[in-house]
């Protein structure tokens, strides 16, 4: 399951710095600076940014330091599909 999530969240990260270099924008080392940019060309909402956000934090958790993550926490964002969002933008965006 964490390893899903991972991959999920890491294809969302690779597609939003494609779309920031089909926009001809300057792609950023960093997947937050890379969302932030998103927001600055109307791709996804502000408000979107602050779910970006937590998702990329747990994505670094679970690379980084897998031996502290809260599992309950990832089967409740599993459980209640919370994740479909990340879903949402590497199909539609």
């Amino acid at each position: 399951m964490l390893h899903a999530l991972q991959v999920l969240i890491e294809n969302a990260i690779g597609k939003s710095k494609q779309l920031l270099k089909a926009n001809n924008e300057v792609v950023p080392v960093s997947a937050y600076d890379a969302f932030d940019s998103l927001v600055g060309l109307a791709l996804i909402e502000p408000a979107e940014l602050g779910q970006w956000d937590a998702v990329i934090g747990l994505r670094n958790r679970i690379v980084h330091e897998y031996m502290n993550i809260d599992m309950e926490l990832v089967m409740n964002i599993v459980s209640q599909k919370q994740y479909t969002f990340i879903t949402d933008f590497c199909v539609n965006r």
